[in-house]
């Protein structure tokens, strides 16, 4: 008897429907075949599928079992396949009848005792169901059920177990589908808060322009100044996520294996801080199979490398292109999947390998030799790529000591989300979300400038050598500057203003 059970594979952070074929013929010599590019673990579920079915009182016969995935080009890899197989070889069994799976789509990894053990993806695949008139159940192990049921068009079956399985399918004991997770609301207070940070008055309004228009920030200081505390305050003054936000940077931590057991959608923006020993593929991604790497899992969020020049310069290279185009497309063999990756970059700086270069109260131990080496790990196109490059300088004892608190995140937010809002509205017709984004041709429509500032623009790139890219980068982060202020076009003290925010440009180490 051949038999048909409909699953799903992910490619990418999006799935494609996957047909399980099996068919039972006499033989000779027993055995378990698996066909249509199946890897390691699709291969090794013979063992689980064998293990889980004995549980259920179902021994494989002394006959010669053929398990198709279809389509046979379509790469599968992956435990979620188990469930799907077992089915498959119960219904060719004559276990179950094949009307029992009809117009449902099966998703989960079985333990040896038939308890179904959760898989990656189940969001990707619920919502790679959604508005399809033939999928009537999507099942999935019970771990997996709130974040599968966010998608509210496809019914989602929560199941613990094999057996309860196989009642459910037979109509003896009905499993009721779990009801879509309530929407996610984020909490008043963050964990941490600008009001926390002491001085540094001149970093906070960077980050407040980098979070109203989505820039990318580096922050230089010497150690102890405040860099990484900046740094991790950022994404409590980002605009909150909306529902598609959600959704897309759910389904990338779900895919890579990092949404924690039993959650939702996630509900905060990502923030990422790996550690400077990553290697390229897990920046950029990799991995057999192909997972997100960093750059995807800040996606929506915020990308935080500290200490940048002890990043290797050619794992600090491949940001170039995400940063640019807001994908990572990575390419194994004949295979190509292309990851979002529309994540701000923040990172922190020493001006010197001591740290101590200009620094008020401590001498510099380093040579102009060890300071242009150790800067030589950043490159200029990298850099230019940093919308604000900001001088973070070491506090002052009266700052050190203060008690006062400074102004709270939510207040910056608020103002943040006024600029957010305005750039909404002006491109309310374009792909794009925030001044950042902006093309050169938006630029032109959006960036004009009057004879004065011009002017003064024109100035600062003779002096500082600005490159097209840097020139780009200025006019971006004038036009925010100008949404904050809440006014139309782009004055004087705007660009001198996003001038300011080129540290490194301004001769900073000369």
């Amino acid at each position: 008897m051949l038999a048909k059970v409909w699953s799903a594979a992910t490619h990418g952070i999006d799935a494609v429907r996957i047909v399980v074929e099996s068919a039972v013929r006499n033989a000779q010599q027993p055995g378990f075949t698996i066909v249509g590019l199946p890897d390691v673990a699709v291969r090794e579920s013979y063992a689980r599928v064998r293990s889980a079915l004995r549980q259920c009182g179902v021994f494989f016969p002394v006959k010669h079992i053929t398990v198709n995935l279809s389509p046979g080009d379509v790469k599968k890899e992956g435990s979620g396949f188990d469930l799907p197989i077992a089915l498959a070889v119960l219904i060719a069994l004559d276990g179950l009848e094949q009307k029992a799976v009809e117009g449902r789509v099966f998703a989960g990894e079985l333990s040896l005792d038939g308890t179904l053990v959760p898989i990656r993806g189940t969001l990707s695949i619920s919502a790679s169901l959604a508005g399809d008139p033939a999928v009537r159940e999507l099942i999935v192990p019970a771990a997996n059920a709130n974040e599968a049921a966010a998608v509210e068009q496809v019914p989602v079956v929560a199941v613990r177990h094999l057996p309860a399985l196989l009642e459910h399918l037979r109509g003896t004991a009905v499993i009721a589908p779990t009801p879509p997770p309530p929407p996610a609301v984020d909490e008043e207070r963050e964990p941490i808060d600008f009001a926390d940070v002491r001085g540094q008055t001149i970093a906070k309004r960077a980050l407040e322009v980098a979070a109203a228009g989505g820039h990318n920030v580096l922050l230089i200081g010497p150690p102890g100044s405040g860099k990484t505390m900046l740094a991790r305050r950022l994404t409590t003054i980002l605009p909150r996520l909306s529902r598609e936000e959600c959704m897309t940077a759910t389904k990338i931590h779900s895919v890579a294996g990092t949404l924690p057991v039993h959650a939702s959608l996630l509900t905060r923006r990502p923030f990422r801080a790996p550690h400077h020993t990553i290697t390229t593929a897990g920046l950029a991604g990799g991995g057999t199979p192909l997972r997100p790497g960093e750059v995807s899992l800040a996606h929506h969020g915020v990308l935080f490398l500290d200490e940048l020049a002890e990043f290797r310069r050619e794992t600090l290279e491949v940001l170039r292109q995400p940063m640019e185009d807001g994908l990572v497309t990575l390419t194994r063999a004949a295979r190509t999947i292309a990851f979002p990756s529309r994540f701000m970059l923040a990172a922190a700086l020493n001006p010197c390998p001591c740290g101590y270069y200009n620094a008020p109260r401590r001498n510099c131990t380093c040579t102009p030799h060890q300071i242009a080496r150790y800067l030589a790990k950043i490159s200029g196109p990298l850099l230019d790529r940093i919308d604000l490059q900001v001088e973070v300088a070491a506090l002052q004892g009266e700052e050190i000591t203060s008690l006062e608190r400074g102004e709270p995140s939510s207040v910056i937010r608020a103002r943040v989300d006024a600029a957010r809002e305005i750039q909404q509205q002006r491109f309310t017709q374009l792909p794009i979300r925030c001044n950042a984004e902006m093309s050169s041709r938006q630029m032109r429509r959006c960036c004009e400038l009057d004879p004065s500032s011009r002017r003064l623009l024109l100035g600062a790139i003779e002096r500082l050598g600005l490159s097209a890219r840097a020139h780009d980068r200025v006019l971006k982060t004038a036009r925010t500057i100008a949404d904050l202020a809440g006014e139309e076009r782009i004055g004087a003290a705007h660009v001198a203003e996003a001038i300011q925010y080129r540290a490194l440009d301004r001769s900073y180490f000369g």
